[in-house]
């Protein structure tokens, strides 16, 4: 795979010159050999970039960002104090722009201030050593589809009796102004594929709940489900979305148990639960495909569910979900 390079000052004298003959930046991009995308960015940074743009002032710009590239891995280098709070941070589990947030909002001085992509760079400008391999281990990989094709939970229809379909969803649940509605599934593991782990969100906070399962049946599915929920405070049980497993057989006994709306996705949409497929994929960085969850603790879950609550999120603006969850509840 060819190694990315930046743009250069020859296809920025280029650019400059196709603009100022109303070319398209796919027919730019084309005749200098890179994606529009490439060349939308680069001529983005200016207001007005199609009448502004000078191919000098785009080498400037792009010479400053690189002094301010190297000049960032420096500071982490040399600020002992921002280096420990990083490390720390990504201890916990961390992302890189959790950790650029929270520094932005609890320091003032700009000295411990950071972009997520400059502790990206760093990190792995490190050389190769166990404190490198430590600090990689701690980052987000990224995720294949959890269901494969062909899996029988892989959006199928199960023909559930009584279901009552999203689209009768309040409209303000889609909204996320009203706090107290949850999106649910289930996380396979085991070699067999015969173990799992419930996981419910709340839309508006962010707050996960773990549910630790002896098996993947509905009976202990909406018994361990309905557990968790009834310790919730009234007003933050309004409703359920789930997708149509048939684990969720037992719906109208849950609802009945909590007092808590189930809503099912359409087959194949798992868009309609965006909340919950993200944050699964959170979970499986900490319980990876083929994890046994019959050998995994109630207390390891648990400790999990407290790592994600405690991170803060930028769709929260960088409080945590736990944070979020007791403002709503003062």
């Amino acid at each position: 795979m060819e190694s990315y390079r930046r743009i250069n000052i020859n296809e920025r004298e280029e650019i400059s010159r196709l603009l100022a003959n109303r070319l398209s930046f796919r027919e730019i991009a084309k005749s200098i050999g890179r994606s529009p995308s490439s060349v939308s960015r680069e001529v983005g940074r200016y207001k007005d970039g199609r009448k502004r743009y000078r191919a000098v002032g785009g080498q400037v710009h792009a010479t400053r960002r690189a002094s301010g590239r190297r000049k960032g891995k420096r500071k982490i280098a040399k600020n002992t104090d921002l280096f420990r709070i990083i490390f720390e941070k990504l201890e916990l589990f961390w992302s890189p722009q959790q950790i650029a947030g929270y520094l932005k909002i609890n320091y003032e001085d700009t000295c411990m201030h950071v972009s997520a992509e400059t502790i990206y760079s760093y990190i792995y400008v490190f050389p190769r050593g166990n404190l490198r391999e430590e600090l990689i281990a701690r980052l987000r990989r990224a995720h294949k589809k959890r269901r494969r094709k062909g899996h029988s939970r892989a959006g199928q229809s199960s023909d559930l009796a009584d279901m009552t379909s999203i689209e009768e969803r309040p409209e303000n649940v889609e909204d996320r102004i009203i706090p107290g509605h949850w999106e649910g599934d289930i996380i396979i593991g085991g070699a067999r594929k015969q173990t799992a782990l419930g996981t419910l969100v709340e839309r508006t906070t962010r707050t996960v709940i773990l549910v630790p399962l002896k098996n993947k049946s509905s009976i202990e599915i909406r018994r361990e489900f309905a557990k968790e929920i009834k310790k919730l405070p009234a007003q933050m049980r309004l409703s359920l979305t789930y997708d149509q497993g048939r684990e969720m057989a037992q719906h109208k006994l849950f609802t009945k148990q909590t007092k808590m709306k189930v809503y099912f996705a359409h087959a194949r949409s798992p868009w309609e639960r965006g909340t919950n497929e993200n944050t699964n994929g959170l979970i499986r960085q900490f319980f990876p495909k083929g994890t046994d969850f019959r050998q995994v603790t109630r207390k390891e879950v648990k400790r999990v569910q407290k790592l994600l609550n405690e991170r803060p999120r930028k769709t929260l603006n960088w409080q945590t979900p736990y944070e979020a969850m007791q403002k709503l509840l003062r």
